[in-house]
């Protein structure tokens, strides 16, 4: 109608254009063969109608000669990646920006060339270093229809498969020493990803700057944290132990860019623990120094336990038993044991074993369980530390007590492994512990071995306070009585146990007996030598006459008020005070005995009244048995 009406230029190619946008095919077609319409508008009407996705209308347009190759600046659109600006670009482009899949099958199909390079992308990498920059749509480096075809990714994958299946050099090129992959990686496009796959992409090409950094897809991946894309590369068979040249791994790379799902997801694929890089630092040391080193005990304990094996070539380095030592997880300790004790007693680069490491780091019930499953605490580490020096180092004393409780439990039920330095008595004596005491003498421990500091049992029961523990060892053949009762003195809380060892000392001294000045006729005689000693019925002998065995009633320090005054009436000058002592018998008599210093007239006292009572006690219960019989 507008060519009938003798219409203008000006108007057959608005009308082309708006025929082009409103997919009017036929109009275009007798609008283009009017030869009313410029070279430049009908490319623009080409372009507009590829991006609207025409295909009808491009089909006409091409017919009719407008070339499918030409290039103009029309205004792209994406809603992701975002995009709106005024971009030269090709009709071919413009379709794949725009998600045109027929548009762009047709285009192929008639021959449209692919291979120009248009700066659409919103990617920039330094070709020295290798930094990635994200610098913003229409900004990145310029490249071809598939890269294209990878960033604005259409849902179905069909344009990216049309453009290699038309060209598959597209797979092999390379960007600035990267590759389509490593696009598709970087744009964190998982579908892309597996269509790149599907089509034979090289999962390892290297990726190498103009300064001989190379690394490969897998390390970009673990970089930008994409775990789709991750489990895609492994699932195709990409290395997960590749290096760079700087000597790290996918796992190391995952560390220091603190990406905690993808160290996960590696170590659970089989990544290697054991290798370290060029500076001789693994994967869980840069995992120590990262933002997610918190949760690295969590991520490690849930590869162990989904069933995976978490590999290490070289123990030394790391170990899942001394992992799990270090963090206490008997759980883990449990899986782990259940497969093979063969790494219970393995040194890691330290010496240290799992048994050392988790006394080091204070975990108890791990401690307990290593000591169950026979792990040798005979092992010292390399700078000479054992199991007790470790206990020893820890600051906190309920921490310390209870390893030495564990320590205790297990020299008991003799589960024990290897040869330790741990003085089982002497920490039952120091914990009041009487039952273990009794056993550990069945055991055949010695009674008065010393400690490192030279203290017995029973000068550590004695320092403690625990007077029980002191009876106990007393009435089992403990030595060094004079000591352990110094040391008690000195200690407050000790008097009880004090008691103890001096009633001992007293009762064993008086039993032996001494010689001992007696003093007759309450001090008016002349006083003389007798070998005194006191017998378990109670009686004090000094002769075999009856008057020379007496039972006692009591016994006192000092004289009585006679003697004191036949003393000063005989112009006696007492030069003993403190030596004498009295003993009063069941009859009323008194009887002066004076020891040779002071300490001998304090057990002479002290043990005459305890034999005496326990002689009495003893009757007692005798005479009560026998009503009880009757």
């Amino acid at each position: 109608m507008l060519l009938k009406a003798g219409a203008s230029r000006p108007a057959c190619e608005d009308a082309l254009l708006e025929a082009a946008l409103y997919g009017q095919a036929r109009a275009a077609g007798l609008l283009i063969r009017s030869e009313m319409v410029g070279h430049d508008v009908a490319q623009r009407a080409l372009i507009s109608a590829c991006c609207r996705g025409f295909v009808d209308v491009v089909s006409a347009l091409v017919e009719n000669g407008v070339d499918k190759n030409c290039v103009d600046r029309v205004l792209l659109r994406s809603v992701k990646p975002a995009l709106h600006a005024n971009v030269d670009c090709t009709p071919l482009v413009a379709a794949i920006v725009s998600r045109q899949v027929p548009v762009v099958k047709y285009l192929l199909e008639v021959g449209a060339r692919t291979g120009h390079n248009f700066r659409l992308g919103a990617w920039s990498w330094d070709i020295y270093s290798g930094e990635e920059l994200r610098v913003g749509a229409c900004l990145g480096e310029p490249y071809n229809e598939a890269w294209c075809a990878v960033e604005y990714y259409e849902v179905s994958g069909q344009i990216l498969r049309l453009l290699l299946d038309h060209k598959s050099s597209f797979l092999s090129t390379h960007l600035q020493g990267r590759t389509l992959l490593c696009h598709a990686i970087l744009c964190q496009n998982c579908d892309a990803v597996r269509v790149l796959m599907e089509a034979g992409v090289d999962v390892e090409f290297p990726i190498k700057t103009k300064k001989g950094h190379e690394s490969r897809p897998i390390h970009l991946a673990a970089q930008v944290g994409c775990l789709d894309v991750l489990k895609q590369l492994i699932l195709h068979g990409c290395d997960v132990n590749s290096r760079m040249e700087s000597g790290e791994t996918a796992l190391m790379v995952a560390t220091k860019f603190d990406q905690p799902e993808c160290f996960l997801q590696l170590v659970v694929s089989g990544a290697d623990l054991g290798l370290v890089n060029n500076n001789g630092d693994s994967a869980v040391q840069l995992a120590k120094r990262s933002c997610f080193s918190s949760s690295l005990p969590k991520l490690i304990s849930t590869a162990i336990l989904s069933g995976e094996n978490v590999f290490s070539s070289r123990l030394e380095v790391f170990s899942s038993l001394h992992f799990a030592a270090a963090v206490g997880d008997i759980e883990i300790l449990q899986k782990l044991v259940q497969n093979s004790l063969e790494g219970i007693n393995k040194q890691d680069g330290s010496g240290l074993t799992p048994i050392l490491i988790s006394a080091k780091a204070g975990q108890t019930e791990a401690f307990r369980f290593l000591i169950k499953y026979g792990a040798d605490i005979s092992i010292k580490s390399r700078d000479g530390h054992n199991v007790m020096s470790l206990i020893k180092d820890h600051a906190c004393a309920s921490v310390k007590n209870r390893f030495e409780e564990i320590l205790l439990e297990s020299v008991l039920s003799q589960t024990l492994n290897g040869h330790m330095e741990f003085q089982a008595l002497h920490f039952a004596a120091r914990a009041g512990n009487l039952n273990a005491i009794l056993q550990l003498l069945k055991l055949g421990y010695g009674i008065n071995s010393l400690d490192e500091n030279g203290s017995s049992p029973l000068m550590i029961a004695a320092r403690e306070g625990n007077a029980d523990a002191c009876r106990l060892l007393l009435q089992n053949g403990a030595e060094s009585v004079e000591t352990a009762l110094s040391v008690a003195k000195k200690i407050s809380k000790s008097k009880a146990a004090e008691d103890v060892i001096f009633d001992h000392m007293a009762r064993a001294h008086v039993l032996l007996g001494e010689e001992l000045c007696k003093h007759t006729r309450e001090g008016r005689g002349k006083p003389h030598l007798k070998a005194v000693r006191m017998l378990k019925s109670g009686l004090l002998s000094w002769g075999k006459s009856s008057r020379r065995n007496v039972i006692c009633k009591e016994s006192v320090a000092g004289t009585s008020t006679n003697f004191s005054k036949n003393r000063r009436n005989k112009n006696v000058l007492d030069t003993n005070k403190g030596t004498l002592f009295r003993v009063v018998t069941e009859t009323g008599r008194e009887v002066h005995f004076e020891a040779a210093s002071r300490g001998n007239t304090a057990l002479w006292v002290r043990g005459i009244n305890l034999v005496s009572k326990e002689a009495k006690l003893g009757d007692w219960l005798l005479s009560s048995l026998a009503e009880n019989k009757i």
